[in-house]
């Protein structure tokens, strides 16, 4: 299959832990943390590489506007379903249930959090795997924003970009 269509393969994890090896995430880092692929909406999730910075650091020799990268810059945006229970409750996390755990873990500002994608041909209920091509990207949570009061209740959230881990794979074990 030479292609494949993105919509339903992107998998996510929202950990409250950094990884040994965060290029490197293993099997059990990412399966302890939240799986918020089926917690987030799809219309505006932006979690993805920005363009770098740019140093004007050329030499004297060089003619014209040469520059070179420096810092990266990622942009960190995706608002996650509320989910509550019949007495208007947030729903709690069970053993197969996410619950609104999501919202859960990113509604004090200032929390430290890592999201790990993946985006491939595999869906995004598909497990992760060993070898799996992956991102991370480690931010801080604002506040939760509000979004327009359609459809269902949602809460947009940005983060502030910390650290990222572009081309990364699952690894099976820790180092």
């Amino acid at each position: 299959m030479p292609k494949s269509l993105a919509d339903g393969h992107t998998k996510v994890a929202l950990l409250s832990t950094k990884p040994a090896d965060p290029k490197a995430p293993t099997l059990a880092e990412l399966n302890a943390g939240i799986d918020a692929s089926c917690r987030i909406s799809s219309s505006d999730y932006n979690v993805a590489f920005a363009a770098s910075e740019t140093v004007d650091e050329k030499e004297l020799c060089v003619e014209g506007a040469a520059v070179a990268f420096g810092p990266s810059n990622a942009t960190i945006e995706f608002t996650p379903f509320r989910y509550f229970t019949d007495m208007g409750q947030p729903e709690p996390t069970e053993e197969a249930e996410v619950g609104d755990a999501v919202f859960q873990a990113t509604k004090v500002k200032g929390t430290r959090l890592w999201i790990y994608q993946r985006e491939t041909s595999k869906k995004s209920t598909d497990p992760w795997a060993a070898e799996d091509e992956c991102e991370g990207f480690e931010f801080l949570t604002d506040n939760p924003q509000q979004v327009d009061r359609t459809g269902y209740i949602k809460k947009r959230i940005v983060g502030a970009y910390q650290d990222a881990w572009p081309n990364c794979e699952v690894a099976a074990t820790t180092p």
